[in-house]
C-alpha cells in the first residue's frame, strides 16, 4: 500500500439496507455520550470512557482528520438519515481494510450492527475496489461474533492479534469477508 492513500470524499451517505450510513455533525455531539457511554462499550472497544460531550467533539474532529489522510471513514447509523443510533467504520490498515461498529445500547436486537457492517462491505467492494475487508473480534464478545457471522464474515486462519488497551490484555480474531 502506498504511504499516501487516496483521500475520501468529504461527504459520505450510504443506503441500503433500511439503513442510511451518513457523516457525523455537529448536531450529533449532544447524542454521541448516550450511544457510546457504557460499559461494554467501554470495555470492547477503543474508544474512551467515560464519553461525555468532550470526547464527542474531540471524535467528531479525529473523524475529520482521518477521513482527510485518507485513513478512516466514520459513519453514524441511522434508519432515515436523522437520529445516530451508532457507529460503522471503515479503516485502511496494513494488515486490510477494517470494518468495526458500535451500536447504542438503547438500539441494540434490530440487526444494525449487521446491515451496517453489509452496507460498508458493499462501499468498500464496489466504490474502493478491495477484495476482502476484516473484522478484528475478540472470541468472548458473544454479541460481536454473532453480528459477524450474521453479516457473513467467517474466521480466518491467521494468528491472533495481541495487545493491551486501557490496562487490559487483548487477544482479536481476524473475521473476513469476501467481495461477492
Amino acid at each position: 500500500m502506498s504511504s499516501a492513500m487516496s483521500p475520501f470524499p468529504d461527504r459520505i451517505e450510504l443506503r441500503g439496507e433500511g439503513l442510511v450510513l451518513r457523516d457525523w455533525s455537529e448536531a450529533d455531539v449532544t447524542a454521541m455520550p448516550e450511544l457510546f457511554d457504557h460499559p461494554d462499550i467501554a470495555y470492547w472497544t477503543p474508544l474512551v470512557s467515560p464519553f461525555d460531550e468532550a470526547a464527542a467533539r474531540a471524535r467528531l474532529a479525529r473523524d475529520r482528520r482521518m477521513r482527510a489522510e485518507g485513513t478512516t471513514i466514520l459513519l453514524a447509523i441511522t434508519v432515515d438519515g436523522g437520529a445516530p443510533l451508532g457507529e460503522v467504520m471503515l479503516r485502511r490498515a496494513a494488515e486490510g481494510t477494517e470494518l468495526g461498529y458500535a451500536v447504542g445500547p438503547a438500539h441494540r436486537g434490530q440487526g444494525l450492527a449487521t446491515r451496517a457492517l453489509r452496507v460498508m462491505a458493499a462501499y468498500a467492494f464496489e466504490q474502493l475496489g478491495v477484495e476482502q475487508v476484516i473484522l478484528e473480534l475478540e472470541a468472548e464478545n458473544a454479541a460481536s461474533v454473532a453480528v459477524a457471522t450474521k453479516a457473513g464474515f467467517s474466521l480466518l486462519d491467521v494468528p491472533l492479534i495481541r495487545g493491551e488497551e486501557k490496562g487490559r490484555p487483548f487477544a482479536l480474531q481476524t473475521w473476513g469477508l469476501d467481495r461477492p
